[in-house]
């Protein structure tokens, strides 16, 4: 029998060899539709590591940028059942996972939602990972929300954009404006 001194401490042993990742996500649009960018920074607490990813868009939303700086965070993790808490101040995202809002949209084939692609995309990179979501206040003065939004708005101006496909290819082709 192991004395409960022996199992604290390897316990608490456990705990410090557990690595902790969290993500910081933003998006922004230059316009709602108009060109646009993500920013996602990926933060491993124990080794002090900090990576930065953004991707501009020449035409796309600002809820699309949301949520595809979140589904790079997810994307970028090499091992499955990695816990990331991921803080944005994207509502949008937050309330469809924590209210489990986009499992219900699946569930009905996303039948008249938006960004059907996408929320896809996420919830395979949602399910090899475990994901807790926080929502922050955007402009509010938090180092890293501001720094992932300095780095979606610089991807939304700059020359190298793709294009937002999903978003593209959606529109209806019988829209004359």
């Amino acid at each position: 029998m192991f004395s409960k001194d022996f199992l604290r401490t390897k316990y608490e042993t456990l705990n410090k060899l557990k690595l902790a990742i969290i993500a910081y996500t933003d998006g922004s649009s230059l316009g709602n539709p108009g060109p646009g960018g993500y920013g996602t920074i990926l933060l491993e607490t124990e080794k002090k590591v900090k990576k930065e990813f953004s991707q501009g868009y020449r035409l796309t939303t600002n809820n699309r940028m949301e949520l595809m700086a979140v589904i790079v965070a997810l994307e970028k993790l090499k091992k499955p059942n990695t816990e990331i808490t991921i803080y944005t101040d994207s509502k949008y995202v937050c309330d469809a996972v924590d209210k489990k809002w986009v499992f219900g949209w699946e569930k009905k084939g996303f039948k008249g939602k938006k960004n059907e692609d996408l929320w896809r995309k996420f919830l395979i990179q949602y399910r090899k990972q475990k994901v807790s979501f926080q929502w922050v206040k955007g402009h509010a003065g938090n180092e890293f929300n501001e720094r992932a939004d300095q780095i979606a708005v610089a991807a939304a101006n700059s020359d190298n954009h793709l294009i937002d496909e999903g978003f593209e290819n959606s529109k209806d082709e019988t829209e004359l404006f």
